[in-house]
């Protein structure tokens, strides 16, 4: 009868060792998986950031391409202008 007293006391001490241990286990999972969710968000913040970032890049590198056309257009135009103007300049 001792020996069974014994063995329940024994399986007792097991079963709340366990379930302390699972307890203690689970509470850091979570803080860790708290962690890690926290830090993908953050990851994830800086992400978009970075993508309006190139947004913003190819849409100033198209406006300096139409800037550049621009100024070459109205430096042949210039230039039309003057070799126009330079035949009445000698007449004169």
């Amino acid at each position: 009868m001792t020996e069974i007293a014994v063995a329940l006391i024994t399986l007792a001490g097991v079963i709340l060792t366990v379930l302390y241990g699972n307890k203690k286990t689970a509470n850091t999972v979570k803080a860790q998986t708290d962690l890690t969710i926290y830090r993908i968000e953050q990851l994830e913040k800086k992400q978009d950031i970075h993508n309006g970032l190139i947004e913003r890049m190819f849409k100033a590198e198209e406006d300096v391409a139409i800037l550049k056309e621009k100024v070459k257009v109205e430096n042949h135009r210039i230039g039309d202008l003057e070799a126009l103007h330079k035949p009445q300049q000698q007449k004169q």
